[in-house]
């Protein structure tokens, strides 16, 4: 692991992958500043009856970019179906060393294969140990600009706020407000 992030491999790049969720239609607490008389308030209850989503989310180190989409579970074909995305966002020659933990999907033969087929190389963090995994870190800000105070009303507004985020973190990485959340977590 240290390996791979301190002297990244010459033939291509390190990517780390990991999911974020269960994500739900429901109000979440936050800070902000509110109205004297007439604050708006979180509902106290709340029923479950959009289902949840999972954040498949992907950190590219040589550019220090993030990727992320939404599914409706974390099967392994849910993996495979982002791996190819991120498969196409470069060249067939440039090979792949994806960091990922020891959930079972990511160790299913089918994603096995198609990363040997593909010019993909896992690699897996030690058993109990994915904090190692260096996107971890970026879930805290996603969790306090996108989630925190917010309640959505459908997962598509949920998944829109979420790729807008994702766009304005991308070209404004080194912002001081998103390094502190980031330096909350600790990873390897």
């Amino acid at each position: 692991m240290e390996q791979l992030y301190h002297h990244p491999p010459q033939d291509g790049r390190v990517i780390c992958i990991d999911e974020f969720g269960p994500l739900s239609i429901q109000p979440y607490a936050g800070k902000g500043w509110y109205k004297q008389k007439k604050p708006d308030r979180l509902p106290a209850t709340y029923t479950r009856k959009h289902g949840v989503r999972h954040l498949f989310a992907a950190l590219d180190l040589k550019e220090d970019k993030l990727y992320a989409h939404n599914r409706e579970s974390k099967k392994h074909q849910d993996l495979l179906y982002f791996l190819k995305v991120l498969r196409r966002r470069y060249h067939r020659s440039e090979r792949l060393y994806i960091v990922l933990d020891n959930f079972s999907p990511h160790r299913h033969k089918k994603v096995k294969e198609w990363a040997d087929e593909n010019n993909i190389e896992l690699t897996f963090t030690p058993t109990n140990a994915s904090w190692l995994n260096r996107i971890e870190c970026h879930f805290g800000p996603l969790r306090k600009f996108v989630l925190e105070g917010s309640d959505y009303k459908s997962h598509n507004e949920l998944a829109q706020a979420i790729q807008n985020y994702l766009r304005w973190r991308n070209k404004n990485k080194r912002l001081e407000k998103i390094l502190r959340e980031q330096n909350k977590i600790k990873v390897a």
